[in-house]
């Protein structure tokens, strides 16, 4: 039996489902872009992509004519816990949300906390089209805190990556300390396609590398490294400079921001095959440095796209792609205009920014051989945009362009992980969205009640410093005469 345009319950059966006449983008050079595509999902697997596929018996067959069916996307680093107090940064600096998390109240954040966050950041990423998030979780103050992380990200039908930090620590000590091997072996004793494990820390600099020994613990443990870098006032290139000359520089580390490095780290990042994580939005904002990806195209440097924290910005990956083309571009401009020359030809395109938030990001992660592009044999990790309603979505014209500047988080129709429908028709599927709102009304309460009304308030509107304004000679109040008009200082 085939159903056609089928009702939500329909598609949670087994039953195979078919995509039909979408336009296809499938990150994958060997299938390409299709226009009236087709995509055939069975099981947990794409079957097929191609023009006016045959649906097997008993498939369930999506209308997606007019919309847009491309992969999931992949944010590689978010800090999901902060999401439990979203937006209450947004004017923040860099510094002051250092002042915040690291000195004055990070410590005050129970695991009640970090699950209360990591949950609704985890139904947040799935409703905007993120199939798999890595989640720099720098939070997690015990071991107690990372099962609550766990916990949250177990419980949403998403693809993640636990980064695992603390803030609060020394990662020479916490990545060696018995407790969080037993943490490691409790959660990650074997493989799991839906979580996997990752470190996540910074190297400061010091030149007695004191870092080395949390790389020896993910050498030990065969797992990847995400870390801050390039990062103005924090993390720069001594940090790159001790991890070459230390031997740890190698495919298995993301340099997230990697704003303000010199052409030597970049080009040992280039050499020892590292990848980027780039958070456009959050360096435009908080102060990292420029968007690195006019820098990055320079040297090869692979690069992926992220959204950092909802403390401060978007949570979605439209915001993403569409801030890092704009910065790319803008440097572009910015840089020929010092020159005296102008811009004919774009070097990033949009196409490139939806690979670098799709395929991009699972080369990233290392899981680009499973997830990443509709091609057929991999996870049916895909994203269906398209919205009736909406006026932005029409016409169809450039879809690369459409994804990055006219289509948004409520746009996405439909979204499919590992074959599981888990948003339909604009409606998240088997997903408990008021769980996820309970729990952090009763973080918030919790934290708004022990910092107290007065650092609440300062934390929601920092000091504004006073600015003088530049005289302007062609403003005036005054008038000395018939027609002749002076400044007011000298009336």
């Amino acid at each position: 039996m085939t159903f056609n345009d089928p009702r939500p319950d329909e598609l949670t059966t087994g039953r195979p489902i078919l995509f039909r006449d979408a336009t296809v983008l499938s990150m994958d050079p060997a299938v390409g872009l299709l226009d009236r595509g087709d995509v055939l999902v069975r099981g947990e697997r794409i079957e097929a992509v191609g023009r006016d596929l045959e649906a097997p018996q008993d498939t369930a067959v999506v209308d997606a004519s007019g919309g847009i069916l491309m992969p999931g996307m992949v944010d590689t680093h978010r800090h999901m816990w902060q999401t439990a107090l979203r937006g209450l940064g947004a004017d923040w600096t860099l510094s002051q949300y250092f002042v915040f998390y690291y000195l004055n109240w990070g410590k005050i954040f129970r695991p009640e906390d970090i699950h209360a966050g990591n949950l609704l950041s985890a139904v947040d990423a799935l409703d905007s089209g993120v199939t798999t998030t890595v989640d720099w979780s720098h939070g997690l103050q015990t071991p107690e805190h990372g099962d609550a992380a766990v916990e949250a990200l177990r419980s949403v039908p998403g693809r993640f990556v636990l980064a695992y930090g603390n803030l609060l620590g020394a990662p020479w000590e916490w990545a060696n300390a018995p407790e969080f091997r037993s943490f490691a072996d409790r959660h990650f004793s074997s493989r799991d396609d839906m979580l996997g494990l990752q470190l996540a820390f910074d190297v400061t600099g010091d030149e007695t590398f004191p870092e080395k020994a949390a790389f020896e613990a993910a050498r030990e443990l065969g797992l990847r490294v995400t870390t801050h870098a390039g990062v103005w006032g924090a993390t720069g290139d001594d940090g790159i400079r001790l991890m070459w000359e230390h031997g740890f520089m190698t495919p298995d580390v993301t340099y997230v921001h990697s704003a303000t490095l010199s052409e030597d780290s970049y080009q040992r990042i280039a050499a020892s095959g590292g990848t980027v994580s780039v958070s456009a939005e959050s360096e435009q904002n908080a102060g990292q440095g420029y968007p690195p990806t006019w820098r990055l195209r320079r040297y090869g440097i692979p690069a992926s796209l992220s959204m950092d924290t909802s403390v401060w910005f978007s949570a979605d990956l439209f915001s993403a792609m569409r801030a890092t083309l704009s910065a790319d571009r803008a440097r572009d401009h910015l840089e020929a205009h010092a020159a005296g020359e102008t811009v004919v030809h774009h070097k990033l395109r949009a196409r490139d920014v939806v690979e670098w938030a799709t395929i991009g990001g699972a080369r990233v992660l290392g899981l680009d051989d499973r997830i990443g592009s509709l091609t057929p044999g991999k996870k049916a990790d895909l994203v269906l945009i398209r919205n009736d309603r909406d006026p932005a979505m029409f016409p169809l014209l450039h879809p690369y362009g459409h994804v990055v500047y006219q289509a948004g988080r409520a746009d996405v129709d439909t979204v499919l992980v590992g074959g599981t429908v888990v948003k339909y028709r604009h409606e998240l599927v088997g997903v408990d969205v008021r769980r996820a709102r309970d729990a952090v009304a009763a973080t918030v309460e919790y934290a708004r009640g022990t910092l107290g009304e007065e650092a609440w308030r300062e934390a929601m509107e920092p000091e504004i410093p006073q600015r003088e304004l530049i005289p302007n000679p062609y403003t005036y109040s005054a008038y000395r005469g018939e027609g002749v008009a002076v400044r007011h200082e000298e009336s």
